[in-house]
């Protein structure tokens, strides 16, 4: 079973998300803090994680360098899922490794379960 890691702090998209990943078949993890996120992502070692970058305790450009540094999650997808639109951002992440870029404002939540599945179909 593909396991996938939420790591966003705005409650309702997570319950969203996590509910229609569950239903498709996925196991999933969340989290609402940067430093947790790590810490499940560590232990857990999913297949894919999507990630906000306006975090507490550790923001998503510091959990997205954590993960590409350690030799156990370096390889995981991360889908970067936000409302930061600067293009200074975007490059700043995919610099750092993130596998997609996603503005949460331009996304209905079928359209994201697509790119999720896509990227996993490659995994």
């Amino acid at each position: 079973m593909k396991k996938i890691l939420i790591i966003e702090d705005e409650q309702a998209l997570q319950k969203t998300l996590t509910s229609k990943l569950e239903s498709e078949g996925y196991k999933v993890f969340t989290s609402l803090n940067g430093i947790e996120g790590l810490e499940i992502a560590k232990k857990e070692k999913p297949t894919l994680i999507i990630l906000d970058l306006i975090l507490p305790k550790k923001n998503g450009f510091e959990v997205l360098e954590g993960l590409k540094i350690d030799e156990d999650t370096k390889e995981i997808p991360v889908i970067v899922l936000t409302n930061l639109e600067n293009m200074g951002d975007i490059q700043k992440v995919i610099d750092l490794g993130a596998t997609t870029y996603l503005v949460k404002a331009n996304y209905e939540l079928n359209e994201i379960l697509e790119k999720i599945k896509k990227i996993l179909e490659t995994k």
